[in-house]
């Protein structure tokens, strides 16, 4: 006999739970209300087994009177959890302990069957592929440490994400993965099925399944091992240390311009004004100005390089992009580099991330992050002090040094790809750089305040030098 959620006393458990997840978006708000939104029965425990899993759709209310957030849960329940869930462990629900199934085999075996077999269960539709490979008999494992989604592996062939936080329409991670793989892009991870239901009414994009990368290393992993084979050499140059990340940021860059060019294939391009961009950039500015003190010394010069781009009487070219792209999002195979994670920034709205963009942006995005691996690893070499990005000393100027070989060298292998080198666009590059240095700014100072010298040097190097690369 099915059991249906309480989800009321489901409600009174989540909003001191929901808290303590690593992907909840709005840490450090008040929460002022959960409620269950919506909840689909998936396994009911009819035939004896005492699971019971349903889909969960949460509304999340705010003290401070923000925009309602959804998030969804996939909310198992058994009359006695084993030790291994403990630690996803919501409470006692009912005669139920009831926790966050993902971390359940079980639970994870039904899912590959449910996108493998195209099952539809109410308004929730289990979509694979075509043509697409799912294995079978393959056990489920949660991996990673992400910050806004979870995902299982199931052994070494693929990998599913739960989105966690939802809005209607369709989530762009499965969007643009459709779209490259309808051109055969190699450059990303194949897509092999999605979950899809509907929020508000609307479509909404669940969960996507794509083949796992499992002999792969994570890019930003890489960049601070090179980094700190630098540092340890205090006698050799960036060129001369065996770490040199250089000839993979070439390699890195050739991928991100061909998968410019992938979407601009299957999904077109057309043009914005830059005086448009430049008014979005001067409104983030000001709004980071007003928390940021320390920004004011550097606002004329940053709105200076924006009135610059606004006042440029070329439009700029604009195409679907990655939308967060930075060392983190890129996985080196054996043959070369993959992009992943094309959900864009979690903190627009969807309708930001879905709408054309600069392929700029996806560049200075990288760029940042050359500069965050190395003064990230400098911060760690001196460790115990107040780190400051401005101090003259040898390991500043290595990690300069480093920053600046590789921003080059990524730059070069874009523009042997795309066959435009973006540094010819100084004007237009510098603004998108200034303006990811100021929502960093923005993002450290509310998160990791120690940190916030990184974006705050580069802003001063970038409002300085007429070459925003090096």
């Amino acid at each position: 006999m099915s059991l249906a959620l309480p989800s009321s006393e489901l409600a009174d458990l989540l909003p001191d739970w929901l808290a303590r997840q690593r992907w909840f978006a709005a840490k450090g708000r008040q929460v002022r209300s959960v409620a269950v939104a919506a909840s689909s029965p998936l396994i009911t425990g009819d035939g004896g087994d005492d699971l019971l899993l349903d889909h969960t759709v949460l509304a999340v209310e705010f003290t401070d009177g923000g925009p309602v957030q959804h998030y969804q849960l996939l909310v198992a329940r058994r009359p006695q959890v084993r030790t291994e869930l403990e630690h996803v462990t919501i409470g006692r629900v009912d005669k139920h302990i009831a926790y966050d199934g993902l971390w359940d085999h079980e639970v994870t075996d039904w899912l590959l069957d449910a996108i493998r077999t195209g099952l539809t269960v109410g308004d929730i539709r289990f979509v694979p592929e075509p043509g697409a490979e799912i294995p079978e008999g393959v056990g489920g494992r949660v991996i990673g440490v992400e910050q806004s989604n979870t995902s299982v592996a199931y052994g070494e062939k693929s990998i599913f994400k739960l989105f966690r936080r939802l809005a209607p329409g369709s989530n762009p991670d499965l969007e643009l993965h459709r779209a490259l793989r309808s051109v055969g892009s190699e450059q990303v991870a194949a897509l092999q099925g999605a979950v899809e239901g509907t929020l508000d009414g609307q479509p909404a994009t669940l969960g996507m399944l794509q083949d796992f990368a499992a002999n792969s290393a994570d890019g930003w992993a890489m960049a601070l091992a090179s980094v700190r084979d630098l540092l340890a050499e205090a006698d050799l140059r960036a060129d001369e240390v065996g770490g040199d990340f250089a000839g993979e940021a070439y390699r890195l860059g050739e991928t991100v311009a061909i998968v410019h060019d992938e979407l601009a294939r299957a999904l077109g391009t057309t043009q914005v004004d830059p005086a448009e961009v430049a008014e979005g950039m001067m409104a983030r500015l000001a709004a980071t100005a007003v928390e940021v003190p320390r920004l004011a010394v550097h606002t004329e010069r940053i709105r200076a390089t924006y009135e610059a781009l606004g006042a440029s009487d070329a439009p700029i070219r604009a195409q679907r992009i990655h939308g967060d792209l930075h060392l983190g999002q890129t996985l080196r195979i054996p043959w070369g580099w993959l992009l992943i994670d094309f959900e864009g920034e979690p903190a627009k709205p969807l309708a930001e991330r879905v709408r054309p963009d600069s392929a700029l942006r996806d560049v200075a995005g990288m760029l940042r992050s050359f500069d965050y691996a190395a003064f990230h690893q400098v911060s760690s070499w001196e460790a115990g002090e107040l780190f400051d990005a401005d101090q003259d000393s040898q390991l500043m100027w290595r990690a300069n040094e480093w920053a600046a070989r590789n921003r080059s060298a990524f730059c070069d292998g874009y523009a042997a790809r795309a066959g435009a080198d973006p540094r010819a666009q100084g004007t237009v590059l510098r603004a998108f750089e200034l303006d990811k240095a100021v929502y960093e700014v923005l993002y450290e100072t509310r998160s990791r305040p120690s940190w916030v010298s990184i974006p705050l040097a580069s802003i001063s190097r970038l409002t300085t030098e007429t070459d925003s690369v090096t």
